[in-house]
């Protein structure tokens, strides 16, 4: 599933093609993703104007002219490409999950604008599209989600409060999208290996330090992941030809088995299984 980083590429992409462009048509070749189309979405959309491309946490955002948004979730295997109508598109995808060419099934939603046209996959339809019709509603979408790690919400004391008197570890909560909104396995672990915090450690146990520790590097390794273009599980390609290159950060991610980065350090990165999901670390380095 792609993570904070990701999506924000894919809004970047999203953003400087279709920000300030008219939908002429809209086509639903199958309404059946995790929440079904409503029967008007095509018309809905038809003839709006795009003001821009947002996004919170995982979810993209479309601010529409007359004040309303279609959010978007791409799921565990969801992708947008960008299809030009005058040139030969080598690469149409906005994210690196999943083909980097548009396929030839499970292309669900096609957003037709004059010169190009945005087409949503996603085979496993874990996805979805949903309009919403003012910024009350957008607000209450969100209301079950804890901040976005860049939030100055995120703080000392918003993370020493959420922890008091809970027994759950401090990998899962970084898991907890009610707790932090938008990190997922990859970073969770990432995070937790540069803050040298084992992740089997239960979150009330944590000093102020580890927390502070903790808040940095959530900014600054989604950031620097952000730069690198996120994070390519595949040697696949976006629409500009560029790959993630974050994978090639990895302290811990996928390096099981293989001797631990820090200097000084020779214990092998091991893996084990929290909240059914692999987790990485070094018993060593992380207490």
């Amino acid at each position: 599933m792609p993570e904070l980083p990701e999506v924000e590429i894919v809004r970047q992409s999203l953003d400087k093609k279709i920000k300030q462009k008219k939908v002429k048509k809209v086509i639903v070749r199958n309404r059946n993703l995790r929440f079904k189309l409503p029967y008007n979405f095509s018309l809905y959309l038809q003839n709006k104007k795009i003001i821009k491309v947002g996004r919170f946490s995982k979810y993209l955002i479309i601010f529409i002219s007359d004040g309303s948004y279609c959010l978007i979730h791409l799921g565990m295997s969801g992708t947008i490409h960008i299809v030009s109508k005058k040139k030969i598109n080598k690469f149409t995808n906005t994210s690196f999950y999943n083909s980097p060419y548009l396929p030839k099934k499970h292309n669900h939603i096609e957003i037709i604008f004059d010169d190009f046209k945005v087409v949503y996959n996603d085979p496993r339809r874990f996805g979805f599209f949903q309009i919403i019709k003012n910024n009350l509603e957008l607000n209450k979408k969100f209301n079950h989600l804890g901040p976005e790690p860049f939030s100055k919400t995120f703080n000392l004391t918003y993370v020493l409060n959420f922890f008091k008197g809970r027994n759950k570890d401090i990998k899962s909560f970084l898991l907890d999208q009610q707790f932090i909104s938008g990190i997922g396995n990859i970073y969770a672990s990432e995070i937790l290996f540069f803050s040298r915090i084992n992740p089997f450690k239960k979150a009330s146990l944590l000093n102020k330090k580890e927390c502070k520790n903790i808040i940095s590097n959530s900014k600054k390794i989604l950031l620097k992941a952000i730069s690198k273009g996120g994070s390519s599980i595949r040697n696949f390609q976006d629409i500009s030809g560029s790959k993630g290159g974050f994978q090639n950060e990895f302290k811990v991610y996928q390096q099981e088995g293989k001797r631990c980065k820090n200097l000084g350090c020779s214990d092998l990165i091991k893996k084990k299984i929290i909240s059914n999901r692999s987790t990485f670390f070094c018993d060593s380095c992380q207490k």
